[in-house]
């Protein structure tokens, strides 16, 4: 089996990632586009860790604006085969309070116009996102979380709003009537490329708050999210740290086939495959088409 190279993207106050040895921060170009910043390389107990900071130097980037496919392709160029995403989020349920940790397995799409596919005209592919989570991966941060004492609950659907403003009330309840856990502005967005990508990948939701449902905190403000958000970094980077630390440092196939996702999905004939668009997926399409397209 390949050696695992773990990515990390922190969210909201995950902006770097302490206890890294032999840190190197490095440029790794994209045909689409600037990542959002400079990755960081480093190890934890041998294991090789790339990082990335979603929303860039002193958090620039919003929501609608992060380079998502540049930043994917950019840790699939930097040799990732796991990726933790870590993201603030808001919660539909009362027993999911700040502080928690909720690592979601499926999404809902409220989105609007991103750029959320490496393919299109030209080149073709339709990968499943039946599971858009690696099972293996998941359970290695839920067991993680239970060594480390931090709470947390595996399994939950995690809404992707387009933001950067919160919820009206309207909206608020609507989710929480159709029975969705949380809500957040990136992971879904992530969890697709990552999966065209071949990179297995898990999500950490770090609860913020109660969105604005809730009748005694009706309101979501930025000073509130924040705080916890701070009081929540500590914790995540000592999952993160646990997580590597324990895995056995080598990929372990995805049961589900994320590793695997273009088999099979590219339907464009040969002839008809735009060699423009072909030179910008090299690394997306490496393992299926090799690297001379």
């Amino acid at each position: 089996m390949a050696q695992a190279v773990f990515g990390i993207i922190g969210g909201s106050g995950i902006y770097h990632l302490p206890g890294l040895q032999k840190v190197s921060v490095r440029k790794v170009a994209s045909p689409f586009g600037e990542p959002s910043g400079d990755l960081t390389f480093g190890e934890i107990d041998g294991k090789p860790i790339v990082f990335l900071p979603r929303h860039g130097k002193g958090h620039h980037l919003s929501p609608s604006g992060i380079p998502y496919r540049a930043n994917i392709d950019a840790m699939k160029r930097a040799g990732v085969t796991d990726l933790i995403a870590v993201s603030a989020c808001g919660s539909f349920r009362s027993e999911l309070y700040p502080g928690m940790f909720v690592l979601v397995d499926q999404f809902f799409d409220r989105t609007q116009g991103r750029e959320n596919s490496f393919f299109g005209n030209g080149c073709v592919a339709h990968v499943s996102m039946a599971h858009p989570v690696s099972p293996l991966l998941q359970a290695r941060i839920g067991a993680a979380a239970q060594a480390e004492n931090i709470i947390c609950v595996s399994g939950g659907t995690y809404l992707c709003m387009e933001g950067p403003q919160f919820s009206t009330y309207a909206e608020s309840m609507f989710y929480k009537a159709q029975g969705f856990d949380v809500i957040g502005m990136t992971a879904l967005t992530e969890a697709r490329l990552a999966r065209e990508a071949e990179i297995s990948y898990a999500a950490i939701a770090m609860v913020t708050d109660f969105d604005c449902w809730h009748p005694q905190h009706d309101h979501v403000d930025v000073e509130s999210v924040i705080r916890v958000v701070n009081e929540n970094s500590g914790k995540a980077t000592r999952l993160l740290a646990r997580v590597i630390a324990d895995h056995p440092g080598v990929h372990e196939p995805c049961p589900i086939g994320s590793d695997r996702a273009l088999d099979g999905a590219i339907v464009t004939a040969i002839a008809m495959r735009d060699p423009e668009l072909m030179h910008k997926l090299s690394a997306i399409t490496s393992r299926v088409l090799g690297t001379a397209l």
